[in-house]
């Protein structure tokens, strides 16, 4: 049992100061490749080595803290999360989980704990969903499912991913450098918060994660005509943006009837782009992301196959054409069973309740998986809000949360 205690102030002076690294017009954003991000990872590189940590930037832009352990073990204990948001995103969403890991780390430090394993804290690459149309680049990479078609992914200036990556100190010409192996990793922790009210709901302090969702994402682009608002009739009119609304509207329709079946699906078009966007003129192309999550990678790909076959349906009847691209497709994960049973173990060990949660949201756990056992532990955020500048966390339960991290990382240490 773990006898010590994080500092929960400096805990959250971290996490208050680095959330000031953000766009001063558009708090609180801090994107990937943005300078906002460059300075985030240069206050984060001296908090890392003000702690004692070894910090380098492998060559898929991923910024690791390394602390020898005591017995030199080979496989390396590694806790992180990400430091990019969302546009208008929150002080908290991934922030929390690399800043609790190094408060983790300091704490042990302090009362003079070495852990057998070395222990590695990551700030992993552009985890939030980028302009490019990747999210997780980093632990994607570490994971060696990143592929060198994904570096020629544009951004809407025309820049390429590859190019952003090398402007951030990666190197994306050798990502083979970055890819780690199979079972390297002892285990992986991520503390994250739940981004929604199951936990409050149920007056419980932490949740243990048991599986992260699958996630799809298809670029579909409706081609229709442009013409003359006034001049053209209704009856003529090859209007994209109306043969959009309907695969839209289908879209809720059929997701709706599929969890009424037991799915358990999700599916999301938030962004929207049209052209020539004018008062004037009938939109001629729209351009879409269809976006769908599910636990079950069986009944998430039939769900999303069988929308695509209605969007070109859709198409077909008004006249129209529709391109579909696939832009990303991940698997569901399962946490590691001796990795939830620490974070039960610690949670029990700092007196506080838990229960087990699925993740409908993405994680770099779900990648960095593929490296060793790994498993999530979340706190309670309030009103479930996240992905918006009204996020946010009570700092008791930050120091909770931390406090359960720090007594995990002792429990997975016996490995």
């Amino acid at each position: 049992m773990t006898t010590f205690t994080i500092n929960s102030d400096r805990l959250w002076g971290r996490l208050m100061a680095l959330a000031e690294i953000t766009r001063p017009d558009l708090p609180w954003t801090r994107r990937s490749f943005s300078p906002e991000f460059d300075r985030g990872r240069d206050w984060l590189r001296q908090e890392f080595e003000s702690v004692g940590l070894d910090v380098s930037l492998d060559t898929a832009g991923n910024m690791i803290g390394r602390l020898p352990g005591s017995a030199q073990k080979n496989r390396p204990l590694m806790v992180g999360s990400h430091s990019d948001t969302v546009p208008s995103g929150g002080r908290f969403d991934g922030t929390l989980g690399v800043l609790a890991g190094l408060e983790a780390i300091q704490t042990l430090r302090e009362n003079g704990v070495t852990l057998e394993h070395d222990i590695e804290l990551v700030d992993f690459l552009a985890e939030e969903p980028s302009e490019f149309g990747l999210s997780c680049i980093g632990s994607k990479a570490m994971a060696g499912m990143l592929q060198d078609s994904d570096l020629d992914l544009q951004d809407g200036t025309g820049r390429t991913l590859r190019e952003a990556m090398r402007s951030i100190g990666a190197v994306p010409e050798q990502l083979d450098q970055a890819r780690r192996a199979e079972n390297s990793n002892a285990a992986y922790l991520e503390l994250h918060i739940e981004q929604a009210t199951r936990l409050k709901s149920a007056n419980v302090e932490i949740g243990v994660v048991t599986d992260i969702a699958a996630i799809r994402r298809d670029n579909v682009r409706v081609l229709g005509q442009t013409d003359h608002a006034g001049a053209t009739p209704m009856g003529l009119r090859k209007d994209a943006l109306v043969t959009a609304s309907q695969m839209i509207a289908l879209t809720e329709e059929l997701t709706e009837q599929a969890n009424e079946d037991g799915a358990a699906i999700v599916a999301t078009i938030g962004r929207l782009e049209l052209s020539p966007n004018a008062a004037n003129a009938v939109p001629g192309v729209v351009e879409f992301t269809l976006e769908s999550r599910s636990g079950d990678d069986d009944k998430l790909r039939a769900h999303t196959e069988g929308l695509l076959r209605r969007f070109e349906e859709i198409a077909s009847a008004r006249r129209q054409k529709v391109e579909i691209q696939p832009i990303s497709c991940g698997t569901a994960v399962k946490s590691a069973g001796a990795v939830m049973q620490a974070i039960e173990t610690a949670t029990r060990d700092a007196g506080l309740s838990s229960m087990p949660l699925s993740s409908g949201a993405g994680h770099d756990a779900a990648y960095a998986a593929r490296l060793g056992p790994a498993g999530m532990l979340f706190i309670t955020c309030q009103d479930g809000r996240s992905h918006t500048p009204e996020e946010w966390v009570d700092q008791p339960e930050c120091a909770e949360g931390a406090q359960v991290l720090m007594g995990a990382m002792l429990e997975l240490d016996k490995l």
